[in-house]
Parts: structure tokens; sequence; C-alpha cells
């Protein structure tokens, strides 16, 4: 695996780029027989601390992220690994259920939809805004996966939104971490 330790106003010293070498092969070996590669990016955190943030492309479609605030750059890189570790284990377990409960996850795909009433808004109160500035605009590839995918590659790319390609129906959807932690599913009419 090609694993890559760089820092932003950091020295990455020797210690560290093999700690951070040892932990994610380790890591990889316990769920994989091999990764692609990971890329570890040490900076500064407020008050004082250090950020660790891990990308690994695991697979093909496959990739990780994990992100550690500590005030020691090793603690910081097992947070942050440790997450990476998580969402592995999960990955691993969900591919298994996968294979052993098929019907299930036919059912899951037929769920409702729960229609929430939203609390009554005092206009009054409202405050108008200014529109963001866009900052950036990036390309990515819409998978092709069933909804049940879709949530599991929402978790392993620790993003909040995800746009697919329902399998089932060839319609694109999006699937969404709400703010009370649930998950939310889009599917045009």
């Amino acid at each position: 695996m090609d694993i890559r330790v760089s820092g932003h106003q950091v020295d990455t010293g020797a210690a560290l780029q093999t700690h951070a070498s040892e932990r994610l092969t380790a890591i990889i070996a316990k769920y994989f027989n091999r990764a692609l590669s990971s890329h570890v990016t040490f900076g500064r955190a407020p008050a004082g601390a250090f950020r660790c943030d891990i990308i690994m492309h695991v697979m093909q479609n496959l990739v990780l992220k994990g992100t550690g605030v500590a005030h020691d750059a090793h603690i910081a890189l097992d947070q942050a690994s440790e997450k990476i570790d998580k969402q592995l284990r999960r990955y691993k377990r969900r591919l298994k259920d996968r294979h052993e409960q098929t019907a299930f996850v036919a059912a899951a795909e037929e769920a409702a939809y729960t229609i929430f009433e939203e609390p009554p808004v005092d206009h009054e109160e409202e405050v108008e805004m200014d529109a963001p500035v866009v900052i950036a605009e990036t390309r990515v590839d819409v998978p092709e996966a069933t909804v049940s995918d879709a949530v599991m590659m929402l978790d392993l790319r620790n993003t909040t939104a995800l746009l697919f390609k329902n399998a089932g129906t060839g319609r694109h959807n999006m699937v969404y971490r709400r703010g009370d932690g649930s998950i939310g599913w889009v599917e045009p009419h």
C-alpha cells in the first residue's frame, strides 16, 4: 500500500511517519489483502493542538476518511485511524450481513416515507441573509447502487450527503444524514 505522510506547517519526523505507516498497514491487514493508497495529513488545530486527516483508497469506489484532533500528533493519528478501523469493520460486517440476509435488504428497500410536520415559523423574527459565495467546484462520479449500499457509502465516505443512481429504478436519488443522526432519502417523482 502506498502511504504518503505530509504536514501543513508541521514537521513530520521519521517516528511519526513510521507510526502512521505501521498503524495503517495493521488496519488494512486486518480486513483486506491490500489497499490502493493512503494519504495522512497533519496540520495545526486551534489552541495549539494537532489535526490529522486520513484519506484511504481501499479499492475502486471505496474511499474512507477519518479525522482526529489532539495535543499530540501521535494521539491525533490514533484517533483518525480508529475512525478508519471502525468504518472498515462496519463495511465488512455489512457485506457479511448482506450475504446472510438478502431478503431483509430487499424489504428495507421498500421502506415507506415518513413526513414530519414543520414547526410554525414566526415571520417577524426572520432575518434576510445573502446567499453564500460558491468558492469551489468539483466533479465526482455518481455511483449506481441500491439504497442500502448508498447509505453504506455515505457512512464510509464520512460525508453528510450522497447523490447516486438507484439500481432498482435507474433514477438519481440522494441519501443524507439529518441533524438528529437519522438518514434521509430523496427520490424524485
